[in-house]
């Protein structure tokens, strides 16, 4: 086994963090609607967290980080609400059609699938169980930009 290093060899933006009112709740809305599985968890006297990230070796880790404090434990404090939010691009429109009517099963779909002008695409979003929007989409372009831009290491992303 390699030495894994303590940090990045340069700066990298490696993590989201949204309070939670119910760690439980979360982490099963983001492992059902999203591609995130649980990384790791961690408590103290305060609270407890849960690291969510896509699995896989990689070198430019990113993750959300789910955290409820004791104190504020069944009370939503939604951060990305009514427009601000945290997007996933999906492979194809009908990606997108599914989510959105999971999402309308589950009772939690926020905006319904639809093609908006370039650069934004075909998208929907849900809401986590905090209130938070999640944006699914399908040829937005972020990832072909930076596909384009920095290329994709392994040929992969």
């Amino acid at each position: 086994m390699t030495d894994i290093p303590p940090g990045p060899p340069a700066p990298r933006w490696t993590h989201v963090a949204l309070p939670s009112s119910d760690i439980e709740a979360s982490v099963d809305w983001y492992t059902t609607f999203t591609p995130l599985e649980v990384l790791a968890r961690h408590q103290d006297d305060d609270g407890m967290n849960a690291w969510l990230s896509h699995p896989g070796a990689t070198t430019t880790p990113f993750v959300l980080v789910l955290v409820m404090f004791h104190a504020e434990a069944g009370t939503p404090h939604p951060q990305l609400a009514p427009f601000a939010h945290l997007g996933i691009e999906l492979p194809s429109r009908n990606d997108v059609d599914d989510v959105a009517r999971r999402g309308a099963d589950a009772d939690c779909l926020v905006w319904e699938a639809r093609q908006l002008p370039a650069p934004v695409g075909y998208v929907c979003a849900l809401s986590d169980p905090d209130g938070n929007v999640i944006e699914f989409s399908y040829d937005q372009g972020v990832y072909a930009a930076v596909a384009e831009r920095w290329g994709i290491q392994g040929g992969q992303g």
